[in-house]
């Protein structure tokens, strides 16, 4: 049986929140104040209002040289975000089942307090010096976001 890729990051996603939630739970200093949740540990928890997945196939994936330019860029970029509640930073772990795709080259999860803060953040000054600076390194990009369902 053949599931979708779309399917597939649908799990990945709500596993990341679940686990997300779980920390939640569990930490002392965490209060929720506008639907929007803060923490006072050094551990930011993740916003169950907004979630932004973004994977990049790399044209050349195996370039070390692309990989720092991408990071150092993408960790500029969301180090002054206004928007970015949380973000997670990832690369594929080698597959073990059918199911996983690890054909990407990195992956970007992202929380936002509204859609309205989403749009925000893809018109920040900082994304889009990203997008100049790193555009050439890859081949595809897809996007998948997605409201709570609370």
């Amino acid at each position: 049986m053949k599931i979708s890729l779309q399917l597939i990051i649908l799990i990945i996603s709500s596993i990341f929140i679940t686990s997300c939630n779980q920390r939640e739970s569990a930490a002392s200093t965490t209060a929720i104040k506008s639907d929007v949740i803060i923490s006072t540990d050094s551990e930011t928890v993740f916003n169950e209002n907004y979630a932004h997945v973004v994977y990049f196939w790399f044209k050349d994936p195996t370039n070390e040289e692309d990989k720092k330019l991408f990071e150092k860029s993408l960790r500029t970029f969301l180090d002054s975000s206004l928007y970015a509640k949380t973000h997670f930073i990832g690369t594929p772990p080698i597959a073990t089942r059918e199911v996983v795709d690890d054909s990407f080259t990195y992956n970007l999860v992202l929380s936002f307090a509204s859609a309205e803060d989403q749009q925000a953040y893809q018109d920040e000054d900082a994304h889009k010096t990203f997008i100049e600076e790193c555009a050439h390194l890859w081949e595809k990009v897809i996007v998948y976001d997605a409201t709570s369902i609370r």
